[in-house]
């Protein structure tokens, strides 16, 4: 693969539901188990309703804390009333990562079709971390991590990923833009 060593990051994981409790948070665990196989540590992981606020809170909360690289969620991506997590995070983005949703999808159509249209997932750079914004369903969650999150979260990969840009991410922040 690369002469490069593994860096193993410490990822937040965050499930986005009025329904969802620990005992059946099937995303929250396809999530955990994945990134954990691969070699990265779960930072935390925490379910909160579908509220801005709380989703605010978590997430921001997370992007403070210097022990968390990644942050992922699931859930609340949807058309419905309480179907908030875009409207949430992507006004705190600092850097919109737009090319994640057009993959995400291209990739969900070979798997569910049109109904890929439903979801909005999305991700963005939240004071130097990434956030992805994951539709709240195992496959979906499988879907992003096997083709676009295992190699984008793994050093090793060639011809670049995100773990290689992790340390300059804050520039703006050390030239003078917002204190750090």
């Amino acid at each position: 693969m690369s002469d490069r060593d593994f860096l193993p990051l410490s990822i937040a994981v965050l499930t986005v539901s009025d329904t969802r409790t620990a005992a059946d948070d099937r995303s929250g665990d396809t999530l955990e188990s994945l990134l954990t196989e691969a070699g990265h540590r779960v930072a935390e992981r925490r379910i909160v309703a579908d509220d801005v606020e709380a989703i605010r809170d978590a997430v921001n909360g997370w992007a403070d804390d210097p022990a968390v690289d990644v942050v992922i969620t699931t859930g609340g991506t949807g058309f419905t009333g309480r179907d908030v997590t875009p409207e949430a995070l992507e006004p705190l983005f600092e850097k919109r990562m737009d090319g994640f949703s057009a993959i995400f999808h291209r990739i969900s159509f070979e798997t569910i079709g049109a109904s890929t249209i439903q979801s909005r997932a999305t991700a963005g750079v939240l004071r130097a971390t990434f956030v992805f914004v994951l539709p709240g369903s195992p496959g979906a969650c499988r879907d992003a991590w096997a083709h676009i999150l295992k190699d984008q979260l793994d050093y090793r990969h060639r011809p670049c990923n995100f773990v290689e840009i992790m340390p300059r991410l804050d520039e703006h922040l050390r030239r003078g833009g917002r204190s750090a």
